[in-house]
């Protein structure tokens, strides 16, 4: 297990037990990312609050989770892809993707097969070239790319086989990268995100204790 994941597993454990600080430390190394996710899926002006709705039912349900960074991840993209799909329900449309997003830069790593494009997902303007993209597409792209999910999580975040996932990936990633390359506003040098995880074997579990009391977005 990379020193992240272990760090991010030791505080959802914590977070688990009653810990605020642990909470707030689960929530800035997963927030920027989520809020990516949710951005590719109601866009920039509501996302804000889709994701608020996202978190308080995180905290609520916290004690039931069981698992270590890599599902608490996946089970953290789900809420926020339910909360996001009735948010979508009720305004009637899937957006543009717009705004400000900077905060997805990640520390850098290596392209690999998935192609370079993976290295733009951090710059406004590619996080805005995946509206155009199939959802199907780009829910794939950001949840394996953006949120770091191995291909089962993710699959298991959009209901779907994990072939049937990667292939959307790889799809859009393949048209992402046309898409950049027909874009003169597209920048010569792109910050790298991390590549899509792949499994790491068995997932640490812990049992669920009851919070001392409800978390607000304010707490974190």
């Amino acid at each position: 297990m990379l020193g992240d994941d272990a760090e991010l597993t030791a505080a959802v454990l914590a977070a688990q037990d009653g810990d605020e600080t642990a909470f707030r430390t689960v929530y800035r190394a997963v927030h920027p990312r989520l809020l990516g996710y949710i951005r590719t899926l109601v866009g920039d002006p509501d996302a804000e609050d889709v994701a608020s709705e996202a978190w308080l039912q995180i905290a609520r349900d916290l004690e039931r989770f069981s698992g270590d960074a890599d599902r608490f991840r996946g089970w953290a993209a789900r809420i926020a892809r339910n909360r996001a799909l009735d948010h979508i329900r009720m305004r009637g449309r899937r957006p543009a993707i717009g705004g400000d997003e900077t905060e997805l830069a990640g520390r850098a790593a290596e392209s690999d097969t998935a192609g370079e494009a993976m290295e733009a997902l951090a710059t406004d303007s590619t996080l805005s070239l995946i509206a155009r993209l199939p959802q199907d597409q780009a829910e794939a792209v950001v949840l394996r790319v953006v949120m770091g999910l191995d291909a089962k999580t993710a699959a298991q975040t959009l209901g779907k086989r994990p072939g049937a996932v990667r292939t959307a990936a790889h799809r859009g990633l393949k048209r992402l990268a046309e898409l950049l390359g027909d874009d003169p506003q597209s920048p010569s040098e792109l910050e790298a995100l991390p590549p899509p995880r792949e499994p790491r074997g068995r997932a640490v579990t812990s049992a669920g204790v009851t919070h001392t009391r409800a978390r607000t977005q304010k707490d974190m």
